[in-house]
């Protein structure tokens, strides 16, 4: 009560923050008459104006008012289309770093040119992210005009892209692309061996559209580089052919469809090792003794294909491979893979191709990659529901913008049935009825499965209607231009994120696309194009007459927001509409996270077969079911952010070293450190502290030298000395070593040495970056059952985390050490593909990986670890000038044997 009193008096958080807003709207419009005198060589002309004004010290948002009235009226005169004054206050949202949530049909597209035109005039590179790859080129495309007009570069990523274009790309004021490309760009950035490889430009301004579907949705799993590991194709198929016999009894697993896992029961294990051995695949000691412990992964992730993943509900088969379906947006996902070997698992239960599985090379969550860009904004129909998640992870606040005009959609209360057959029987009564009128239907399904179950009931009963799923994704585009003509009925699995507005009567220039296609200019096009436009404004009269579109839900998603973005396909622009959704008691939300009590409750109340509950109140049982489902998976994200925060705050450090190793021309310096840290590690492990030469393991530092270096020096002989303590052993090996290496040097010459020292340094570090990453995936998987020991699962993986992360450093001084130590020279091979063998995975999912081409290199001859060498020093004794800058408490590298600061180095 206090609550409502409160709003009512001062208003919610959102009301507060668009009055602020609000109050430049008339500082814009009082700007207009003036920017519309202007011709268009000066409108244009501004951009210049206040680029000048910029590096003179006036900020972006001294300039927003005069940028949004020269965007606007650009607009108008480019495209045909005036910014209204809510798209104004959606442009500053988004201008300030939030999120706008604006309903469908409100122009988002054309709101998000005020921020990029803004941002785009800094001169750092603005990226606008889509969902797919078509928006990102239909966007750039369409707002590349207005763009262009006023004097901006726009650039779009698409895949299999060589690097020169997506350079050239980046390097627009203005980049369109997907998540995917943007990420995965990042990623191969960081694998490059020379700056002048990498395409990327420093991160600047991100503005998300469909940021709930991105930074959400898509979130829920990283991206990774991956290449081939060892093929277990074989064993895959064995497996399979075990569990397709185990599965056929249900007593052998246990299935909690809630949590989406499988479990085997004490006899599913009996049972399932005795099938294993009878096919050969296990032949002494259990299931799950150390030696099976793949064999034990195998039975899981096969076992999960047979039981959790449905053909035609999680994936489809098509020619001869397994294809994804998003659960989000109905798409195929062409070339994506689940990873951790279950997408094998499924290759072998439907017995197609099962293909090589992948090892980790790089990867990084959406989470952790947008929060690299210093400002980040986004826009969507949807994000209210999920405002706390976006403040907490993205630390971005979400305003909601209000209509156009006023929306004149009727949302129904929802049907519930007993069982599935009722509800669909009511669907298809409801759809006749509705279509008999005249007005247009999209009919909501949560599968290709369903959709097409539907299909067949209204084929039954003789209703024409259209099917857009993934199996007839060609055929989108011209689906959706037709849906909003008098009696359409179109079937659709999760219309979100499909980029395109259902508009009553049709979409004009689509039909006009889809009927004249390229038919040339000419008086016959003339004509026949205004007898479409004449066709489609009678139609759009006789839809909005009959009540504008109708949307029917099948289902109740798990997420609110899926729900809202379907029935927001209704009521654009305050055109007519209504919504309506029908549920039953065998849904699977209703099934999974509903009440147990709730069927027999209704049974009670004395239901009949075929009679519906319709009543607010269970629609808001509904809801609160969703919010539980929600905050749950939210949860779930939390605590997968959380760990992968351990790595990202190594990851950041390892690609910041890297850079640096790239941009610094000479490298000498490091590996000289990086020498002297190996030698005191190596002394200080053979010579304990204050221990008598008696005590000195003389023998295995000889040996460590050796294996390191190459060297067979007399440290049995320095330890006989009077006087000798470890930090002089030290000192005579380093000064052995660095010796050896300027003799090395002298003989591979200056400029070559430099290319190979870098070369090494950057190509011992991917190795032993890749192990740790690894390491930490392994780490990872089991790190849960330190709670059975009362410990918190995470800080015992941040402590080990890091131990493993200095190992690994330890690891890489260690390498280029002993490479540097052994390098040889040798005819530079044929120039290899660096990401050939690699594959692209994001949402468990595998995308084909992208080639560049490298430059030509050096083997060294007696390490199989190193690949092309790049970058290092000469030193020559007799040559101050060649030296570089020698760390004071090195060897001198006159050879003299003092160190540098008691030598040349001295300080007169």
């Amino acid at each position: 009560m206090l609550s409502r009193f409160v709003r009512a008096l001062f208003g919610t958080a959102n009301d507060r923050t668009l009055k602020i807003f609000q109050r430049r709207v008339p500082e814009i419009n009082a700007l207009e008459p003036q920017v519309q005198a202007l011709d268009d060589t000066a409108l244009s002309g501004k951009t210049q104006e206040f680029r000048d004004r910029i590096a003179k010290g006036e900020s972006l948002d001294d300039l927003l008012p005069e940028a949004f009235a020269v965007c606007r009226e650009a607009s108008r005169r480019v495209l045909g289309m005036r910014h209204f004054d809510v798209q104004l206050i959606g442009g500053m949202v988004l201008h300030s770093g939030r999120i706008a949530e604006m309903r469908t049909g409100e122009g988002k597209t054309l709101v998000a040119t005020l921020a990029v035109y803004l941002s785009a005039l800094a001169g750092k590179g603005v990226h606008v992210v889509t969902v797919n790859d078509y928006l990102a080129a239909r966007d750039a495309a369409e707002m590349g005009r207005l763009y262009s007009f006023l004097g901006l570069t726009t650039g779009v990523i698409v895949p299999n892209m060589p690097d020169d274009a997506r350079r050239q790309a980046y390097a627009s004021d203005i980049t369109y692309g997907t998540n995917n490309e943007f990420g995965f760009d990042y990623l191969r950035d960081n694998m490059k061996y020379q700056l002048g490889e990498m395409v990327q430009r420093p991160f600047y301004h991100a503005i998300v559209d469909e940021v709930d579907s991105i930074l959400i949705d898509e979130a829920r799993t990283p991206l990774i580089i991956s290449g081939p590991a060892e093929d277990s194709s074989n064993l895959y198929r064995a497996v399979d052919a075990v569990v397709a016999q185990l599965v056929q009894d249900p007593t052998t697993f246990e299935k909690d469809e809630k949590f989406c896992t499988v479990i085997l029961t004490d006899s599913g294990s009996d049972h399932v090792e005795n099938l294993l051995r009878q096919a050969g695949v296990l032949d002494e000691g259990g299931l799950y003794d150390l030696q099976h412990v793949a064999v034990v992964h195998h039975v899981q992730q096969s076992l999960r294909a047979h039981t959790l993943f449905s053909r035609d509900v999680d994936y489809i088969v098509r020619d001869g491979k397994v294809v994804i379906i998003d659960e989000f947006t109905g798409r195929m996902m062409e070339g994506r893979r689940y990873s951790d070997g279950l997408h094998q698992a499924l290759e072998a239960k439907e017995h197609v191709e099962v293909q090589q599985e992948n090892q980790t090379l790089a990867s990084i969550t959406f989470q952790n990659y947008f929060r690299l860009y210093p400002k980040l904004s986004g826009m969507t129909g949807t994000a209210m529901t999920e405002a706390d998640e976006f403040a907490e992870i993205y630390n971005l606040d979400v305003v909601a913008i209000p209509t156009n005009r006023p929306v004149a959609r009727k949302d129904e209360d929802d049907e519930i049935y007993l069982t599935e057959q009722e509800k669909f029987a009511a669907v298809v009564k409801l759809i006749r009825d509705v279509h008999e009128r005249g007005q247009p239907i999209l009919v909501g399904t949560t599968s290709i499965e369903k959709s097409e179950a539907l299909s067949d009931l209204l084929k039954r009963e003789a209703i024409p209607h259209n099917v857009l799923n993934a199996r007839f994704h060609e055929m989108e585009a011209k689906i959706v231009a037709q849906a909003g003509a008098p009696g359409a009925i179109t079937i659709a699995t999760n219309m979100a994120g499909r980029g395109t507005d259902i508009k009553l009567g049709g979409h004009v220039e689509m039909l006009i696309s889809q009927t004249l296609g390229d038919m040339e200019d000419s008086p016959e096009r003339d004509v026949a194009e205004k007898e479409i436009r004449d066709r489609v404004a009678r139609d759009h009269d006789i839809v909005q007459q009959a009540g504008g579109l109708y949307v029917v839900g099948t289902e109740r998603h798990e997420s609110r927001r899926i729900d809202n973005q379907l029935r927001g396909r209704a009521g654009r622009q305050g055109d007519p509409g209504n919504s309506k959704f029908f549920i039953s008691l065998q849904d699977d939300l209703m099934r999974i996270f509903g009440s147990d009590r709730m069927s027999g409750m209704f049974q009670k109340m004395g239901m009949k077969q075929g009679e519906a509950i319709v009543h607010p109140w269970l629609s808001k049982a509904l809801e609160r079911a969703q919010r539980k489902v929600e905050a749950r998976n939210f949860d779930m994200r939390k605590n997968t952010l959380k760990y992968d925060d351990v790595m990202n705050d190594q990851r950041k450090e390892v690609y910041a070293q890297r850079r640096e190793f790239m941009a610094t021309e000479d490298v000498s310096s490091i590996v000289t450190e990086a020498q002297e840290d190996v030698i005191d590690a190596m002394v200080a492990r053979r010579i304990p502290e204050k221990s008598f030469a008696e005590q000195w393991d003389v023998a295995g530092l000889t040996e460590d030298v050796q294996k390191t270096f190459g060297l067979d020096l007399p440290i049995a002989a320095w330890a006989k000395e009077d006087g000798m303590d470890a930090e002089a052993v030290a000192d005579r090996i380093s000064q052995a070593a660095t010796q050896a290496q300027a003799a090395r040097a002298a003989n591979i010459g200056p400029d070559l040495m430099r290319f190979i020292e870098k070369q090494i340094l950057l190509t011992t570090y991917d190795a032993v970056w890749k192990e740790h990453l690894h390491a930490l995936d392994q780490l990872r998987q089991g790190i849960g059952l330190r709670a059975y020991g009362q410990k918190d699962p995470l800080n015992e993986y941040k402590h080990e985390a890091f131990q493993l992360f200095t190992f690994m450093l330890e690891e890489m001084r260690q390498r280029v050490v002993g490479l540097m130590a052994r390098v040889e020279v040798t005819p530079p091979p044929a120039a290899a593909d660096p990401f050939a063998d690699t594959a692209e995975i994001h949402a468990d999912p595998e995308v084909q990986g992208y080639a560049s081409e490298p430059g030509p290199g050096l083997s060294p001859g007696a390490s199989p670890e190193m690949a092309t060498p790049i970058g290092g020093s000469a030193i020559m004794p007799d040559d101050p000038s060649s030296w570089g800058e020698t760390p004071r408490n090195a060897p001198c590298p006159c050879g003299s044997g003092q160190k540098y600061k008691h030598c040349h180095g001295r300080l007169v």
